[in-house]
């Protein structure tokens, strides 16, 4: 499935929640989504508190999909094309040299 079909199904359940509507309890705005997002990566975290080990990939899965929903709701409605950000940051990272620690 192409990432723009992924940011329209989104879309489509947001909608169906009515979360895009202007009296919802959830604003999906820019600052809303940008939270969420990092809360949902703190999330995946937890799945690493004290150990190395994945214990329950299944939860892990739903945490990342959680992280990947929000990122791509957030650049979407912050007008970015995250496929081509994505791009345009590899080719930058390619010109770029990391120290070794």
């Amino acid at each position: 499935m192409e990432l723009k079909e992924l940011e329209a199904l989104m879309h489509a359940f947001v909608a169906s929640k009515g979360w895009y509507d202007a009296n919802s309890p959830k604003p999906q705005t820019p600052r809303n989504l940008a939270a969420s997002l990092c809360i949902e990566a703190a999330e995946v975290l937890e799945h690493f508190q004290w150990r190395e080990e994945v214990k329950a990939p299944d939860e892990l899965a739903g945490e990342l999909a959680d992280v990947a929903l929000y990122l791509l709701q957030l650049a979407s409605i912050a007008g970015i094309d995250l496929e081509q950000a994505v791009l345009d940051k590899l080719a930058v990272n390619q010109t770029r040299e990391w120290p070794d620690p």
